[in-house]
């Protein structure tokens, strides 16, 4: 009796999952966490109206979602003034990641991203035989001016940027990002990953046009509108790209209710600024808390802070340890020097007086640890 015959490429590659969700070190420890600060959720969760339209919809779960999501796209058009021709909707950014990679990238294929930057997109090339090529951070941003140069040394077909970044925080100016295409290597595409763009401050959203080949615009719900279980993300590109999805992607990935949420979502503008409000609140707090135990939060253009521990990453992952293991879940960067700091999403008033509590605690035993 004999199995499946694996290829080549899956013969060489680990059995991973990108990150270590909560739900999985909550088994392993026997305990629920008091306040969940790393995954970058919103907390403040989705408008009541979206629930509302879930709910209704949850009746009609029996149906297949339509294929097209029209009317999802046909707001979006609306809303971002670009004709449905420049969309795309998929099962998350990380979904329309897996698709645009499987689109353009064959064994061999080089990818240029930065290193320390966002895994699951690693991920998804290292799946697809790509080979990834590694641009290290500069002053804790992408290095976006080395990136593109990087992608003409190796003739890359692609270049990752994320506009807020994931997991420091920062970001660049729209105006650098528009500069910046015309130095892109001809067949190149720029994947920019907005994911925190409702965050962001205005003159950080550049001005390209959705036809404009040379880039793809991603995007979610996950983030500002606070739907991460959703799985709802949307790309904005030239209308050949856009159609090349259709060659390859889950025509019915997207759930129903997800979609209906989605759009009534879209529909809620004040939520989305009540919540933006309430990120910007508790970021500040998060800032002060640090302060309070002498660290230094970093500037953040997205739904968490980047907090400096003020030694090197050994320090900051004893922090993090002792951080969990008082019921706090938070997450680090992985790659050195942004390995120094821990990443702390925005909460609520009761989850920062719980980071506030323990805080102080995890300092201390991690001192002890990193002495000893």
């Amino acid at each position: 009796m004999t199995g499946p015959r694996y290829t080549p490429l899956v013969q060489t590659l680990p059995a991973t999952v990108p990150f270590v969700g909560p739900e999985v070190q909550e088994r392993e420890t026997g305990q629920t966490f008091r306040a969940r600060l790393g995954a970058n959720e919103n907390v403040f969760g989705p408008s009541p109206i979206a629930i509302a339209a879930m709910e209704r919809a949850a009746a009609q779960i029996w149906k297949y979602a339509d294929a097209t999501s029209f009317e999802l796209k046909a707001a979006l058009s609306e809303r971002l003034r670009v004709s449905p021709q420049n969309l795309i909707i998929g099962e998350g950014i990380d979904g329309l990641l897996g698709y645009l990679v499987r689109l353009l990238v064959a064994d061999g294929d080089r990818v240029v991203t930065s290193d320390g930057a966002y895994p699951t997109f690693n991920y998804h090339v290292t799946g697809f035989g790509g080979a990834l090529v590694k641009v290290p951070y500069r002053d804790d941003r992408e290095d976006l001016a080395a990136l593109i140069a990087r992608a003409a040394e190796v003739d890359a077909k692609m270049v990752y940027l994320a506009n807020p970044d994931n997991p420091m925080g920062s970001w660049h100016s729209g105006a650098d990002i528009e500069a910046a295409l015309d130095a892109l290597p001809d067949g190149t595409l720029l994947i920019l990953d907005e994911a925190y763009i409702e965050f962001a401050p205005e003159d950080a959203v550049p001005r390209i046009d959705a036809a404009d080949p040379r880039v793809i615009r991603l995007r979610t719900f996950s983030k500002g509108y606070g739907m991460a279980g959703a799985r709802v993300g949307y790309g904005i590109a030239a209308p050949e790209l856009i159609r090349s999805f259709d060659k390859i992607r889950n025509h019915f990935g997207m759930n129903l209710a997800a979609q209906v949420g989605a759009l009534a979502a879209l529909q809620d503008e004040a939520w989305l600024r009540q919540g933006i409000t309430q990120v910007r609140d508790a970021k500040a707090r998060i800032g002060a808390i640090a302060e309070a135990n002498g660290l230094r939060a970093l500037a953040s253009a997205t739904n968490f802070v980047a907090v400096d521990c003020g030694r090197d990453g050994d320090f900051a992952r004893a922090v993090l340890r002792a951080l969990v293991a008082r019921g706090i879940f938070v997450r680090m960067p992985f790659v050195a020097p942004q390995d120094r700091c821990i990443r702390i999403s925005a909460g609520t008033q009761a989850d920062l007086d719980a980071l506030a509590e323990a805080l102080p605690q995890a300092l201390e035993e991690a001192r002890a640890a990193v002495q000893a």
